[in-house]
């Protein structure tokens, strides 16, 4: 093995190894592993671990909001990771979606068709799923066929202003949208309906119980939207993934890159702008289906700039143009707020100013050594030194949030702090590490998998032997 090569190989880190390892593995062997893996993760939250529990609040409508926001991180991928389209008023297309079955299954709605109308309400939130759909495809159709020849800032102030003109039109629309009051009452699954359950298991007043031996028993509401949320997840991954390694996944990459070259190299850019604005469109309506369908109840309020820049955030942090990584930072985003409602570190001012005393001399140590000695470490010990300074930073702002709130007039829970958190998170990410918590792998798209094993197999013979 050569110098460069050993260089290489010594500057790949743990990511780049399961990365490795997994394109190492035959189709079948990833199903094997992953099919697995996917059941893993549908039984979290019937037996939730305590350091991952979420104290506050129920584990299973963390997970279920988890899984919308997996949706809409894949869709918003498209549009900002795979085609480089800056979106900042995705919200709107999450609000069509919502608002389609709220208009056709809420009682509150001129539109409604559960009462007498076309619908079952048996069967009412199926049939509208693939109508939010359909509808938020049209609305990106209508929203990309005049915006977007523009590019860069340009076009992300016209979708910031189309995400805002969703939620005014939804607030002033009082005789359709019922205003600032909201439609209720929405349909959902009926299903599993019984004695215990009389209005289904995907009702809101299935709470569930933790103490059954029964699984099913055990699973509330949020639980089964999770569920349902995963098998969507899975699908649009797959969808998405076939989209990414065929002719259009490659002139997204190209329009990404330099719009300009791929021009001039022969692709119809603006057709494939529309077609990732489309389907990223689809998607948004499909997560702002389900979101209506869980909390049966929608208004203008749920879908303000602040959530858009939310779905930005999970795209920014997982890594834009990584389908997994934006998962994980979608995630991240639902997550960490939840969890840190129930976490409370300093009692009192005093207290609190004295350990944050201690954390801040523990972190400009940590510095220091970092500066004198430790850049120069290799492998684990140098994972081991980088992780115990993120966490000491970490500490230290969730134990200076802690003592801001000892104060009176100030936020309840660290949870209500998550604008700050992941304002600083973005910052030092954009300085830091800028592609992302994941970054997305520059690979070959066309018959990559074939390529590569052709260009790893051993090549023998005498031939090979007399060269070597």
């Amino acid at each position: 093995m050569s110098t460069a090569t050993t260089a290489t190989a010594g500057r790949r880190g743990l990511g780049d190894e399961i990365r490795a390892w997994w394109a190492g593995l035959s189709r079948p062997a990833q199903w094997a592993v992953g099919v697995p893996a996917l059941v893993l993760l549908a039984l979290l939250p019937l037996f939730p671990p305590p350091l991952l529990d979420t104290p506050g609040t129920s584990f299973g409508g963390v997970m279920a909001q988890f899984a919308m926001y997996a949706l809409i991180a894949i869709g918003l991928n498209v549009v900002v990771g795979q085609a480089g389209l800056l979106d900042l008023g995705y919200v709107g297309f999450y609000a069509v979606g919502a608002y389609t079955v709220g208009l056709l299954t809420s009682p509150n709605s001129p539109w409604n068709q559960t009462d007498g109308g076309w619908l079952n309400s048996d069967w009412a939130w199926l049939a509208c799923v693939p109508l939010a759909i359909l509808v938020t495809a049209v609305a990106g159709l209508i929203l990309g066929s005049p915006t977007l020849r523009l590019r860069g800032d340009y076009l992300a102030i016209v979708t910031l202003g189309f995400g805002e003109i969703v939620r005014l039109l939804a607030d002033n629309l009082g005789e359709l949208t019922n205003g600032s009051l909201g439609l209720s009452g929405i349909a959902y699954p009926r299903v599993g309906e019984s004695e215990t359950h009389p209005n289904g298991v995907f009702s809101a007043g299935n709470v569930g119980n933790p103490d059954s031996s029964d699984l099913l028993e055990r699973a509330n509401s949020g639980t089964w939207w999770y569920w349902v949320g995963m098998i969507a997840v899975v699908a649009v991954l797959l969808l998405v993934g076939n989209l990414e390694r065929s002719r259009v996944g490659r002139a997204w990459v190209a329009i990404r890159e330099d719009e300009d070259a791929a021009e001039i190299m022969g692709v119809p850019t603006f057709k494939f702008k529309l077609w990732a604005f489309m389907i990223g469109a689809g998607i948004g309506g499909l997560s702002g289906a389900l979101f209506a369908g869980q909390v049966q109840f929608i208004n203008p309020t749920g879908f303000n700039i602040i959530n858009s820049m939310l779905f930005v955030c999970a795209v920014v942090i997982g890594g834009s143009g990584n389908k997994l990584g934006v998962i994980v930072g979608a995630f991240l985003v639902v997550y960490l707020p939840n969890r840190l409602m129930s976490v409370e570190i300093a009692d009192d001012g005093t207290t609190g100013y004295v350990q944050l005393a201690i954390v801040a001399v523990v972190f400009v140590a940590l510095l220091a050594g970092w500066r004198l000695w430790a850049r120069n470490l290799t492998g684990l010990p140098r994972w081991a030194y980088l992780a115990v300074s993120v966490l000491a930073a970490v500490y230290a702002v969730l134990l200076l949030s802690s003592v801001l709130m000892t104060y009176a007039g100030g936020a309840k829970s660290l949870g209500d702090l998550k604008y700050l958190y992941f304002g600083i998170a973005l910052v030092v990410m954009m300085i830091l590490r800028p592609q992302g918590l994941f970054p997305v792998r520059q690979k070959l798209l066309a018959y990559g998998r074939q390529i590569v094993r052709a260009v790893r197999r051993p090549v023998g013979g005498p031939t090979a032997e007399a060269a070597s």
